[in-house]
């Protein structure tokens, strides 16, 4: 069973009178990979750095091991920080770097020695130890930089999107090694990011994060298959969202049609937002499909190709194996389990019609999230 080891309480802040959190509440666990994820701006920076003591919150309250800590100095926690921009000592070598915390702390040399060589094989940097910071590359430097702070054995690591200067290979590669590196140490890692595959890859509990409030929590999967609102069924993965009525348990209506799924427990004839993913959907001739669209853009993914198709003037956005040209006349069946229901919310009917839908439109809004928060 695990034990919680922070827990964050009605957390607030403001600055200049904008609210930037409101009301977080979150407990986190020894051991634990958590992620904290959502678009620039959502807040998760904003915690990670209470969490870590450089921002005291307007108000409520952080417990670390049972203890009220808001007050306590980030270098009197048992939490060190790893940073986008990696502040490593630049007329150091790689040993002195991972070094100096256990120097300030007066450790006895032997001790220095004998950690540092055991992190730098931790961190598959072996061997590296004499050489000068500016002959490594960024995901070198990035091991290096964990290294450091994670020398002095806190009980957490915090990470403000520490890959976000690498490339996507590197990237990839790296995502791998810190989950290696946090099941070895056994100690908890929050992380913070906008990429959603690297939230979805790496941790064992995912915090989707938008306007300042936690919008759910979970593990990878149910957050993927079980999204509770509109915003985390588009932000998590690609979704179609449609608008429907429950008319009863396990029976919705959309597009005049009406389909079984899998959920229940909402008002009879309540207004629903209703999420298909788009691998989940089987393409059939159109005289023996649920609903029959006109394909009206094509885009080649490696893999598979997404394909946009017309029903009755909403766009959806499909993946298959197959290739349908644009102007074909397609038929599509839905499962029962592919179709999942959510309550309303105030991002109902804000995502999921894609009519706007490009490839280089989205990597362009993405390039734009990387500014800082």
């Amino acid at each position: 069973m695990s034990k919680e080891l922070i827990r964050l309480r009605d957390l607030t802040m403001e600055f200049d009178g904008e609210r930037v959190l409101d009301g977080i509440n979150l407990y986190i666990n020894d051991h634990e990979f958590l992620t904290l994820l959502g678009p620039s701006g959502c807040g998760k920076t904003t915690t990670l750095r209470i969490i870590g003591g450089f921002l005291t919150p307007t108000s409520g309250t952080v417990t670390f091991d049972g203890q009220r800590i808001n007050d306590v100095p980030p270098y009197q926690r048992q939490i060190n920080t790893v940073f986008q921009r990696y502040a490593l000592f630049p007329h150091m070598n790689v040993f002195d770097n991972i070094a100096f915390g256990l120097r300030v702390a007066k450790v006895p040399k032997e001790e220095v020695n004998q950690r540092v060589n055991q992190m730098l094989e931790t961190v598959s940097l072996k061997g590296y130890g004499h050489r000068s910071i500016s002959a490594l590359s960024g995901g070198q430097q990035q091991r290096v930089a964990i290294a450091r702070a994670l020398i002095n054995r806190p009980k957490v690591l915090l990470l403000d999107e520490p890959l976000g200067a690498l490339d996507l290979r590197l990237r990839k590669d790296m995502q791998n090694e810190l989950k290696r590196i946090q099941q070895a140490m056994g100690i908890t890692f929050i992380y913070v990011t906008h990429d959603q595959e690297e939230a979805l890859s790496m941790s064992d509990t995912v915090v989707v994060m938008d306007k300042g409030r936690i919008q759910q929590i979970g593990r990878p999967e149910d957050i993927y298959n079980e999204p509770k609102n509109a915003f985390v069924a588009d932000f998590i993965g690609e979704s179609n969202i449609l608008d429907g009525v429950m008319l009863s348990d396990y029976k919705v209506r959309f597009f005049g049609r009406t389909f079984d799924c899998v959920d229940k427990g909402f008002a009879p004839n309540e207004s629903v937002d209703v999420v298909i993913r788009p691998e989940d959907i089987d393409i059939v001739p159109p005289d023996g499909g649920h609903l029959v669209g006109e394909v009206t853009g094509i885009t080649f993914k490696g893999l598979n190709y997404d394909i946009i198709v017309d029903f009755k003037g909403f766009k959806w956005l499909i993946q298959t194996t197959d290739y349908h040209g644009v102007g074909e006349s397609i038929g599509i069946r839905l499962n029962p389990e592919d179709i999942h229901i959510m309550h309303k919310s105030e991002y109902s009917g804000m995502f999921g019609d894609y009519s706007s839908y490009s490839a280089e439109y989205d990597e362009l809004a993405e390039g734009a999230d990387d500014e800082a928060e």
